[in-house]
């Protein structure tokens, strides 16, 4: 692969769960300024999808601590970004509450979070970057086999060494890495598809009644209801499957 000279750092992380809660696992891919690439990954059980999105985040900053330079960092979790970015500073003035006086949820993490990004300091500023998952985007698609692997407890072979002996283009970026508007609470998405989920086979459903009937009384069933097709690709994600698992038509 090319080098690129560079004056930042890049990073992308994603994190995995089944269940949610249920096994997690996450990874992350560090590019520091004289071309050197780090891979990291871990896995936790029980935890969350949200959670194993900011453990993926603080290992990546925690790996960088002492390394000088703005960094890059492309996510796929709004949660992670609108949680560091805004809500932080409500929820550590409130006393580590929401706006409805509710507890913080994951706020050992946040709270972890925050120090290490203060520590960077405004020279060595973090913008945070969103990249839509499953959308071929490699750095992206990379972490999120390494977070697949460990939820389920497989061995991963994480690379260490130079950018040009790396297999994967993690150069190439999103074009819009704009984070998406917050959709209103009250609204409600008209059905893409149902996903039914049994032993790992994802039938897809055109409506509820042909789901219920394959997961009724099924035990350890899972099944969600979609809103486009990228949004299935997210529900098998949060299932702990790969894009690329098949989907047969219920």
């Amino acid at each position: 692969m090319k080098n690129t000279a560079r004056n930042y750092i890049q990073i992308f992380s994603d994190g995995a769960c089944s269940g949610n809660p249920g096994p997690g696992g996450w990874g992350s891919i560090v590019l520091l300024p004289d071309n050197s690439v780090i891979e990291l990954g871990g896995g936790d059980r029980p935890t969350t999808n949200n959670r194993m999105e900011m453990t993926a985040a603080l290992e990546a900053l925690k790996a960088i601590a002492g390394i000088p330079g703005p960094v890059h960092f492309y996510t796929d979790s709004t949660y992670l970004i609108r949680g560091i970015t805004q809500w932080i500073w409500g929820w550590k003035s409130r006393g580590w509450k929401t706006a409805e006086g509710k507890e913080v949820l994951n706020r050992d993490i946040w709270a972890e979070l925050a120090q290490v990004v203060q520590a960077r300091g405004a020279s060595d500023k973090i913008d945070w970057r969103y990249s839509r998952g499953h959308i071929g985007i490699p750095g992206n698609e990379r972490c999120d086999r390494i977070a697949v692997a460990f939820s389920r407890g497989e061995y991963v072979e994480l690379y260490q060494g130079s950018l040009q002996s790396y297999p994967v283009n993690i150069l190439e970026t999103p074009a819009d890495y704009a984070l998406p508007d917050m959709k209103s609470p009250t609204e409600k998405k008209a059905a893409f598809s149902y996903l039914s989920n049994i032993g790992g086979l994802v039938y897809r459903h055109r409506d509820w009644p042909s789901c219920q009937r394959r997961v009724s009384g099924k035990s350890g069933a899972k099944f969600k209801k979609s809103t486009s097709a990228s949004d299935e690709q997210d529900i098998l994600k949060s299932w702990g499957l790969p894009a690329s698992t098949e989907i047969k038509e219920g």
